[in-house]
């Protein structure tokens, strides 16, 4: 029973991690996982580069090059940090916004062209499998 359920934990861990990892970098290819990471994490409110450093677990500079990426492209906006003159916050901003609402719909569109593909009873096996997932999710 441990051996099955052992195979069992390893298929769904890496079938969620290639699904994941195809509609991240399949659905919108003008916006790069990891700047659409960082973008999805403004959407609470804006953030020191040091703080989105630590939540997408990267080193600083390497998220700073991000940051700077991102200003560039005009989908993020840099401002003095009122609780610390020596750092910075990043806001999202409009563009970054509607970068943000395309990749959801490109993503979203791309899993229901491959979704559109299955057969009735497959589409309600994946339905009670999310419902089960997000109890995985729960536990």
């Amino acid at each position: 029973m441990s051996e099955d359920l052992g195979h069992l934990a390893n298929a769904v861990r890496t079938t969620c991690q290639q699904v994941s990892r195809r509609v991240r970098f399949e659905a919108n290819p003008e916006l790069a996982p990891h700047h659409a990471g960082v973008l999805f994490k403004l959407l609470d409110g804006s953030r020191t580069p040091s703080e989105l450093a630590d939540l997408e677990r990267v080193a600083a500079p390497s998220m700073t090059r991000t940051v700077n990426c991102l200003v560039e492209r005009g989908l993020v906006s840099l401002s003095g940090n009122p609780n610390d003159g020596r750092s910075k916050l990043v806001s999202l901003t409009d563009a970054g916004q509607d970068a943000l609402e395309q990749t959801v719909r490109a993503r979203d569109d791309w899993m229901m062209q491959r979704l559109a593909g299955l057969s009735e009873a497959d589409q309600e096996i994946l339905r009670a499998a999310t419902e089960v997932l997000n109890r995985v999710l729960d536990a």
